[in-house]
C-alpha cells in the first residue's frame, strides 16, 4: 500500500516535527535552569559548559518552535547535539544503546534535516516571507 496521499500534508507534518522536536529540546533547558519538569540530576551550580548548552537549548528551542530563523537555529542545535554526543556519550562506549546517546544522535540529525528543509507550515519565517515586499 503506497502512502503518497500523505505527501499533500508534508508542510504541516514538517511543522509538527519541528514544533514537537523543539519543545522536547527546550525541556532540557528548562530542566537545567528552572528545575522543570524535574530537577536537573547534577547537584549544585551548573558548570559553564552546561550553562552554554542550556542557553543554546533555550534560544534555539524557542526559535525553532515558533519557526523564526529556523534554519540557523536548527543548524546550531544540530551542532550542539553532535558536540554533546562526542563529549558526553561516545567516551562511555561505542554503541549508542550502551552510552545512552540515542537522543543526542536523533536531535542532531532531525535538527540538521530542519536546517535543510526549513520550517514547514505555521512558522514566523513563513509569515515573514508572505509579507515581504515583492522586488
Amino acid at each position: 500500500m503506497e502512502l503518497t496521499w500523505l505527501s499533500r500534508w508534508q508542510p504541516q507534518l514538517l511543522a509538527i516535527l519541528r514544533i514537537v522536536t523543539a519543545l522536547l529540546f527546550l525541556e532540557h533547558a528548562t530542566q537545567k535552569f528552572f528545575g522543570f519538569p524535574a530537577p536537573f540530576p547534577m547537584p549544585g551550580p551548573l558548570p559553564p559548559l552546561l550553562v552554554a548548552a542550556g542557553v543554546v537549548e533555550l534560544v534555539a528551542g524557542v526559535l525553532v518552535a515558533i519557526g523564526l530563523f529556523t534554519r540557523l537555529a536548527a543548524f546550531v542545535a544540530s551542532g550542539e547535539m553532535a558536540v554533546a554526543y562526542f563529549m558526553m556519550h561516545f567516551p562511555k562506549g561505542f554503541w549508542p544503546a550502551v552510552n545512552m546517546g540515542e537522543a543526542a544522535i536523533l536531535y542532531c540529525f532531525v535538527f540538521l534535516y530542519l536546517a535543510a528543509a526549513g520550517p514547514g507550515a505555521w512558522s514566523v519565517d513563513g509569515a515573514r516571507a508572505r509579507n515581504a515586499p515583492i522586488r
